[in-house]
């Protein structure tokens, strides 16, 4: 078995003593005084002598006002049915949608009194056989010319028009153009300018591109179907697809903007491209 002895010089320990004599200044209590900030004592002074707070100096009407008005805020503050399964949320739902269903019967019967086509059922029912029936031929046409829509869809918005009191042509004609002003649907040339929105969607064949004239676009060209021809722009910053010339090309969501009277579309970021092979 073997012992370690450490020799320590006295004088050395004496030194260290009194070189950390000072640190018991600078030793964190446990429990330290807590002092408010300048901040929080002049907040607490406006508080203390805030006319609201003091009630020594008011009339009896005042007193009155002031007590009724602590009153209410904590009446406010209490709920009227606080139990643990309360039926406060469940009540108040079916009163929201009984008030909902009643003013919609409401407004659907003021509704079919002007036109009869906005009752709930469906207006085709209202039509007679050779009515319906040329109503489904028109629509079975108009299904090529209306992108995006169903036949039976067409079908009831011309029964709708028929059951208020237009004819056939004008139904067809009312329809087109309703439906060529939802947004989605693509839309000719030559009704581009017309479409009373920001965003239109298009279709046709890249008949001409041009040079573009600023690092910024990256094709410019003249864009054309049937009807009619527009110019277009692709902004490098929307990163499309290039396009060739010859190439049938639908543009949906294309921004609509004018120049000297004469209306063009962009391609953005936001723009679908897409290119018919």
């Amino acid at each position: 078995m073997t012992s370690r002895k450490t020799v320590v010089d006295k004088d050395t320990v004496d030194a260290q003593n009194a070189k950390y004599a000072d640190d018991a200044a600078y030793t964190v209590e446990d429990d330290p005084e807590l002092r408010a900030t300048v901040e929080l004592e002049t907040q607490a002074k406006v508080d203390t002598n805030h006319p609201d707070t003091q009630t020594g100096s008011l009339t009896l009407e005042d007193e009155e006002r002031f007590a009724a008005r602590e009153v209410e805020i904590r009446r406010t503050r209490q709920r009227l049915d606080d139990r643990q399964q309360s039926g406060r949320e469940r009540r108040t739902r079916e009163v929201a949608r009984s008030g909902s269903h009643k003013r919609r019967q409401e407004f659907e019967e003021r509704a079919v009194s002007v036109a009869p086509s906005q009752g709930p059922s469906d207006p085709r029912e209202s039509c007679s056989q050779a009515k319906l029936a040329t109503i489904n031929e028109q629509a079975a046409r108009l299904v090529e010319e209306v992108d995006g829509w169903s036949r039976a869809a067409i079908a009831r918005r011309l029964a709708a028009r028929v059951v208020d009191g237009a004819d056939i042509s004008r139904a067809v004609l009312d329809v087109v153009e309703g439906c060529q002003r939802e947004p989605g649907t693509v839309v000719p040339i030559a009704a581009v300018p017309e479409v009373d929105r920001a965003t239109v969607s298009l279709e046709g064949e890249v008949a001409q591109l041009w040079t573009p004239r600023h690092p910024a676009i990256a094709q410019t060209g003249l864009i054309a179907d049937e009807t009619a021809r527009i110019k277009f722009t692709i902004w490098v910053k929307s990163q499309k697809r290039p396009v060739a010339e010859g190439d049938q090309v639908v543009l949906r969501g294309a921004k609509k903007s004018w120049y000297q009277d004469r209306c063009s579309v962009a391609v953005t970021g936001s723009t679908l491209v897409t290119i018919r092979e």
